[in-house]
């Protein structure tokens, strides 16, 4: 039976990628203690490629980098997913972290990391309204525009 989490992202027309596999010496999550989750940061992959490239304000627009924040948090659930199974386990979303590939110039990050934020609250309801940073950066992995990261409270 799909529980209320994954009927939401059935609602959404998503559906769950299998989670990326850490490219250097670290893991997709960790528990800290039975009821903290904590989820790596997670660039916006589609099919194992990369699916926005660049800086964001030169070559790659907010609406872009928006988008791009959305599929980020689509890996980080998928993350979220393999570590406790049931999604509907996820009694709250304590934060999250965007980083933003931008030049120092571009000042829109809050608006990128909505793309993550927004799509949060609609996946969790009241239980994904979160606490928040959002971080410009010069570059990301593989040129990325945009990594989010993840902090849930877990049942």
């Amino acid at each position: 039976m799909t529980g209320t989490v994954e009927g939401r992202l059935a609602a959404l027309g998503i559906t769950l990628p299998t989670p990326a596999a850490p490219i250097a010496n670290y893991v997709g999550f960790n528990f800290a203690g039975p009821n903290l989750l904590v989820v790596s940061g997670q660039i916006p992959l589609v099919e194992g490629k990369i699916a926005c490239t660049g800086k964001v304000g030169a070559g790659v627009s907010v609406e872009q980098a928006t988008a791009a924040a959305r599929i980020c948090l689509i890996n980080v659930v998928a993350q979220v997913k393999a570590a406790v199974g049931d999604l509907d386990r996820v009694k709250r979303v304590v934060r999250l972290g965007g980083f933003i590939a931008a030049g120092p110039e571009f000042t829109q990050h809050a608006l990128v990391m909505n793309g993550a934020s927004d799509l949060a609250v609609e996946v969790f309801g009241e239980a994904g309204r979160h606490a928040r940073s959002t971080i410009g950066v010069p570059s990301l992995p593989g040129d990325a525009a945009v990594e989010v990261e993840g902090m849930f409270e877990i049942a």
